[in-house]
């Protein structure tokens, strides 16, 4: 096995080394199909069942004439997906339904998958052993859809949910999908495969899995990912963060506490360390971790998403298991009481998970999955819509129209000028109140659109910004941190050019957003009374 173009005596062990753990595995996989298998395989499925009476009836058979395969699941309404008797043991679950943004089969919109939960109880419990919502069991946060291919999860081009965790179960088990959406469920398809067994050892583990959230972290404690007692072992988390300061939020270490000990004895050395990357965090996908979701480095107010599974390296207890996580990191000056900026410091972010674990025995983990109501991140701007201001006035040269897209809920303002002579837009806004906050723009990126410079009541904001990508997308401009005094202001962004891959100058502005920084901000007051048009500042 070649890597690289010289094969020197470290890189030859190095290689030789991963070629035969990749064997192993390969040899472990094909070895256990290769050998005798007990029971029974079953399935629970959407497909389209009839009764003796001709009608639907989910305990019927299959109807060969029928496509009806998908259901609908109304708001506040439960779709139970399996209702069985055991033992046995789920292999393999697989669900569809359609996006929330507005279709031709659901005009009006559908439920996102942060708005359903995801609900498994075993031998007839009160409390279920699994209680997640549904993107967040899939490795896919804050409602978005994102693709995952991994071990255990997989959710193909962002829509197609699957899931390979072994769930045995000894008496009974039932599934089932509550819509806690405004909108209903649409088009809702899903197969579960399982086996039937005669029985399972006494000492079988139960799977596990348990959302939480934090809407901002609690200060001076650690965020809890999983608190129980009993005996079993911790097989990984989904873990999501939206920042709520600049930049890097993710110093803090992983703390594992076992079988009641007072100091952990697996202590971590930093957020993307335990997600099995380096020096930061991207989007990435390999069997054992990754990151679904990262939108943008160091922002207020950006989103990641991280899973990390202990398929070969669970971490097993045997009467207590604590796992939990410090919101240590980078953050601006005018957040620190010292006006610095270092590496360490306790940060104020937003954060949510799901803890995957199997035990034997009742779990007695205290958390519950709050409401979608609750699920659901506050709103941090105030927002200014770009599709208001199409008339002349507000821009140079070229056609403005409103042209709605499909990752945005409103309509965008798309301005349209040949070339970028007299090409520009303003945006007006008012400020009743004095405090600090970040002035960005939701734009649209594409592959005819030019660059533009931002300025503020004439005042030059960073440098230009280049618009320009290969396929349709969005991206959040951070302009300025600011104490704005009331009064009006404009934003003009003008066309200074373009990437010499666009095929045009076009500019697409969802909206001009104030965002909220920390309560600290004010509290400390370092930029309160300074002038930001002499020395406009972003903090990075």
């Amino acid at each position: 096995m070649q890597c690289g173009r010289t094969i020197s005596g470290k890189v030859f062990v190095g290689c030789l080394v991963l070629s035969t753990l990749a064997t192993l595995c390969r040899a472990s996989f094909l070895a256990d199909l290769a050998r005798p298998q007990s029971g029974r395989s079953m399935r629970e499925s959407s497909t389209h069942r009839l009764g003796p009476d001709g009608q639907f009836d989910p305990q019927g058979k299959p109807d060969p004439d029928s496509n009806a395969d998908n259901k609908n699941v109304p708001p506040g309404e439960t779709r139970v997906l399996m209702d069985r008797s055991g033992p046995g043991v789920i292999t393999h679950i697989w669900l569809t339904f359609l996006a929330p943004e507005p279709h031709p089969w659901a005009k009006e919109g559908s439920a996102n998958h942060q708005e359903m939960l995801l609900r498994i109880y075993w031998d007839k419990s009160e409390r279920p052993a699994v209680e997640a919502p549904v993107g967040d069991f899939f490795a896919c946060g804050f409602g978005r859809r994102a693709e995952v291919i991994s071990l255990p999860v997989v959710v193909e081009d962002a829509d197609s949910y699957n899931c390979f965790w072994h769930m045995p179960f000894r008496k009974h088990a039932r599934v089932e999908i509550v819509n806690q959406s405004d909108k209903p469920i649409s088009l809702l398809y899903f197969n579960i495969d399982w086996i039937a067994l005669d029985s399972l050892p006494k000492d079988t583990p139960y799977f596990h899995a348990q959302y939480r959230q934090e809407y901002p972290v609690e200060s001076g404690r650690d965020y809890t990912i999983l608190d129980t007692a009993g005996k079993g072992h911790f097989v990984g988390m989904v873990l999501s963060v939206r920042t709520r300061s600049p930049s890097w939020f993710g110093e803090g270490d992983e703390k594992i506490y076992i079988d009641g000990e007072k100091d952990a004895s697996i202590w971590g050395t930093g957020t993307e360390d335990y997600f099995l990357c380096a020096w930061g965090l991207k989007t990435t996908g390999t069997p054992y971790f990754g990151v679904s979701i990262f939108d943008q480095w160091g922002i207020v107010g950006g989103h990641t998403c991280a899973y990390r599974w202990h398929v070969n390296d669970p971490i097993v207890f045997n009467t207590h298991l604590r796992v939990a996580i410090e919101h240590y990191g980078w953050i601006s000056p005018d957040e620190n009481p010292d006006y610095k900026s270092h590496s360490w410091n306790e940060r104020q972010d937003d954060y949510s998970s799901v803890a995957f674990w199997h035990q034997t025995g009742p779990s007695t983990f205290q958390a519950r999955a709050p409401h979608a109501r609750r699920r659901a991140l506050p709103n941090l701007d105030r927002i200014i819509c770009a599709k208001d201001v199409t008339e002349a006035k507000h821009h140079g040269a070229g056609e403005a129209v409103t042209q709605k897209l499909g990752q945005y809920e409103q309509p965008q303002l798309l301005y349209k000028p040949s070339d970028d002579k007299d090409a520009w837009v303003e945006i007006p806004f008012e400020i009743t109140k004095k405090e600090p906050r970040r002035l960005l723009v939701v734009a649209t990126t594409s592959y005819d659109f030019g660059t533009y410079q931002a300025s503020l009541n004439g005042v030059k904001l960073g440098g230009p910004v280049d618009l320009y990508s290969e396929e349709v997308g969005s991206r959040e401009v951070h302009l300025l941190d600011f104490w704005p005094e009331p009064g009006r202001y404009t934003l003009r962004l003008e066309c200074v050019g373009k990437n010499a891959l666009s095929r045009g100058y076009y500019l697409g502005v969802e909206s001009v957003r104030l965002r909220e920084r920390r309560p600290r901000v004010v509290e400390y007051g370092h930029d309160k009374d300074k002038d930001w048009r002499k020395n406009p500042t972003l903090y990075r």
